[in-house]
């Protein structure tokens, strides 16, 4: 993870903009994957199955400038996998997910789009 801001992620310098990609899937050892998830609220037990796929101990889902949480019902499956799990905003979920994988966990960023414009959320290089 090399940077974010409003409207987009960047990994390895790449910048993924969210009206381009919608929700994006980041697991070291898969890489950037498309996630057809716009919204914390309008995930389902189902969208989890390409997360679990990864095989990880912990997600965290970045959901824009605020923190926004799933249904209970919608991340379930986590549970169930005793998969451990974290909801923050995106800010906060990519500079962990950084620190997770410096220190070799086996960690998956689920990241939903958000174009807001709230300047609170800076933009980093």
């Amino acid at each position: 993870m090399t940077g974010y801001g409003p409207g987009y992620i960047e990994i390895d310098r790449v910048r993924y903009a969210w009206n381009e990609w919608g929700g994006i899937l980041l697991a070291p050892e898969a890489g950037v994957q498309h996630w057809a998830v716009a919204d914390p609220a309008a995930l389902a037990a189902a969208d989890v199955a390409p997360i679990l796929a990864f095989h990880p101990e912990i997600v965290l889902f970045g959901t824009g400038p605020r923190q926004r949480f799933p249904q209970p019902e919608a991340i379930a499956p986590l549970a169930q996998a005793q998969v451990g799990f974290e909801v923050m905003d995106t800010a906060a979920a990519c500079r962990t997910f950084n620190i997770l994988v410096a220190e070799g966990r086996r960690v998956v960023g689920a990241f939903f789009p958000s174009d807001d414009p709230d300047p609170s959320v800076p933009e980093k290089p």
